[in-house]
């Protein structure tokens, strides 16, 4: 990935906010409580109750939106027992410290390989975050200190989830959590509702394969509760497959035999897309992500090998 698509991808998550709660009709508890920041670049921060008490998942971008999502979740008068991290994304895990502080100490996990990712930040989002204009981002990241291996259930504050582990895709590495009682999943940016997603690291393929790979070893899901948009059902998941099919679809069809990608045939595919996604928010406050994610996922259809391609990402 190069540095401009790095500083585009760091750019995620606006910084004014606003908040509600969520349930998926006919789910049993426990109730998922909700804040989302505003458009653009709005990103979601979940909570649930267990035991023990509250369990969040993800914790917003800047320190401002970070604040507000604690301070939505400490209306309810229940106390936050442990903090759930899904990928290492800046907009995802900016407000740790701000939660951790709050909750005196209060544990926080994390897969095994997301914890090396937000440790080792080997794109430079972080830094690069920071560096934004008027940027409100922590001057440093509070890690994890309960990482688990991919695929291990966990026990944060008393009750029981399932987890997976997935990527290349939308990130290098993402966790799912999942309440196999409420039949709840946390699916972070593997999936969105109705949301421009970043592209840019290029692996628009694998994020294909996650998704199916998700659909097969969760099954029974109730409510998808994903990284950007409204909670939803198990359709999210193939809303997010025909996207990225179409996607792709489009830019392999404007580069017969690996031609470049001219700026007119960038335009018309961008075009395209936005008739065929009419209000789609972007998932970062950057007016060029669609053209951006084009170019990225240009560069990654050039590169691939018709002979080992994975029939997921196959011409349709």
């Amino acid at each position: 990935m190069s540095r401009l698509a790095a500083l585009l991808l760091a750019a995620l998550c606006a910084a004014s906010c606003s908040s509600g709660t969520a349930r998926h009709q006919g789910e049993a508890p426990p109730a998922v409580g909700r804040f989302a920041s505003a458009d653009p670049g709005s990103v979601n921060t979940y909570w649930l109750q267990a035991p023990q008490g509250l369990v969040v998942v993800d914790t917003q971008r800047s320190l401002t939106d970070a604040r507000a999502a604690l301070a939505a979740v400490e209306a309810t008068g229940v106390p936050i027992a442990a903090i759930l991290i899904t990928h290492s994304h800046p907009d995802h895990v900016g407000g740790v410290g701000v939660f951790r502080k709050a909750t005196a100490g209060a544990p926080v996990y994390a897969s095994a390989p997301v914890d090396t990712s937000m440790r080792t930040d080997p794109l430079h989002f972080y830094d690069l975050t920071r560096a934004l204009p008027n940027s409100d981002y922590a001057p440093q990241i509070a890690y994890p200190d309960h990482t688990f291996a991919p695929g291990s259930p966990i026990e944060p504050a008393g009750m029981t989830l399932e987890t997976a582990e997935f990527g290349p895709g939308e990130s290098e590495t993402s966790t799912v959590y999942y309440d196999p009682k409420s039949r709840a999943l946390f699916a972070g940016d593997l999936v969105a509702d109705k949301a421009t997603p970043a592209l840019l690291e290029g692996h628009s393929c694998g994020w294909l394969i996650d998704l199916d790979r998700l659909r097969t070893q969760f099954p029974h899901i109730g409510t998808i509760y994903p990284g950007h948009g409204a909670p939803g059902g198990p359709e999210l998941i193939d809303q997010q497959r025909a996207y990225l099919e179409h996607f792709r679809h489009l830019v392999r069809t404007a580069l017969p035999d690996g031609t470049d990608l001219t700026e007119d045939k960038l335009n018309s595919i961008a075009a395209e897309l936005s008739r065929d996604y009419p209000g789609y928010p972007s998932v970062a406050s950057l007016p060029t992500l669609l053209e951006e994610n084009i170019k990225s996922v240009a560069q990654e259809i050039r590169a691939e090998d018709p002979a080992t391609l994975p029939i997921l990402c196959q011409a349709r």
